[in-house]
């Protein structure tokens, strides 16, 4: 697990070792906040979990800085309901 994160191949995934850092700050945050794996993995470590999620490009890092998972519209990005509308 550890051995992944010397090799430059995630490094330049997620494009440089201060992203690799943040990247995996925020998800093992939302890990630890009770967020599914979205990997299927028979452990309980999170950290292994973080690495394999970004090793097959499950998660990333937007343009702000924000954790985003693959294949899902950001909450900004979606239309609000405005009650005046109905």
């Amino acid at each position: 697990m550890i051995d992944a994160l010397r090799e430059e191949a995630i490094v330049n995934k997620v494009g440089g070792r201060f992203k690799l850092s943040t990247l995996i700050q925020k998800r093992l945050v939302a890990l630890n906040a009770g967020a599914r794996p979205l990997v299927d993995l028979d452990t309980n470590d999170k950290m292994q979990i973080v690495i394999e999620e970004i090793l097959q490009d499950k998660i990333y890092l937007d343009t702000n800085a924000n954790l985003r998972v693959t294949g899902e519209t950001p909450v900004e990005e979606t239309a609000a309901l405005d009650l005046a509308d109905l």
